[in-house]
C-alpha cells in the first residue's frame, strides 16, 4: 500500500508541476494562439507602415502625414540627443517643424523594424540613417530607435520616440610629446 501511495503522490506532483509550467508559458506569452497569429502579423505590418510613414513624412516635410501617425495630445514624449519634448504641440512646434524647415535634401530611412504588441500597446525597435543638408553642412547620422504606439479609435499612433545616434569613433590618439631633456 505504501508503494501505491508513493507512486500516486509522485505522479500527482509531476502532473501539477507540468500544469503550472504550461500555465506559466501561456501567461508569459511564450505560447502563441494560432488563431491570433494572422491578426498579430497584420498589426505588426501596420505598425511598420506607421513608422515608415513617419520617416516619409519627415523626409518630405509633410506635416499632414505626421499629424496622422502621431497622437496629437499631451501623452507624446520624444527623447532625442539628450533633449526631451513633452506633448505633441511641443515636439511639433519646437523641434519637428524647425528641423524640417532647416533640412534640405533629406533622406530618412528605417531598417530592421521589430514590432511587439501587447493589447492596445505596441513598441518597436529599429535602425535609422539620416542624411540632409543643414545650413551649409552635410548631416550624416545613424543610430537606433524605439517607438511606442497605442491603438486609438482603430488606428496605431506613435506616443513615444527615443533615438540614439551611433557613437562616433574616438579621435586618433596623438603620440605624447617627448619630454625635454634636463639641462
Amino acid at each position: 500500500m505504501q508503494t501505491f501511495i508513493s507512486q500516486f503522490t509522485s505522479r500527482f506532483f509531476s502532473i501539477a508541476v507540468l500544469a503550472l509550467l504550461i500555465a506559466a508559458a501561456f501567461a508569459s506569452g511564450n505560447v502563441v494562439n494560432a488563431q491570433s497569429s494572422p491578426a498579430q502579423s497584420i498589426n505588426e505590418a501596420v505598425i511598420r507602415k506607421v513608422l515608415m510613414d513617419n520617416a516619409a513624412g519627415f523626409e518630405r516635410n509633410d506635416l499632414a502625414m505626421l499629424n496622422r501617425v502621431w497622437a496629437n495630445d499631451e501623452s507624446v514624449t520624444v527623447f532625442e540627443s539628450g533633449h526631451a519634448n513633452y506633448g505633441w504641440a511641443d515636439y511639433r512646434d519646437h523641434h519637428l517643424v524647425p528641423e524640417m524647415a532647416d533640412f534640405k535634401n533629406t533622406k530618412y530611412t528605417l531598417t530592421d523594424i521589430r514590432p511587439r504588441i501587447a493589447g492596445n500597446t505596441a513598441w518597436a525597435t529599429y535602425k535609422y540613417t539620416l542624411t540632409a543638408d543643414f545650413k551649409g553642412r552635410k548631416v550624416d547620422a545613424s543610430g537606433l530607435g524605439t517607438a511606442i504606439l497605442e491603438q486609438r479609435d482603430g488606428r496605431w499612433q506613435i506616443v513615444h520616440s527615443h533615438t540614439s545616434a551611433a557613437r562616433r569613433p574616438a579621435p586618433a590618439a596623438t603620440a605624447p610629446k617627448p619630454a625635454k631633456p634636463k639641462e
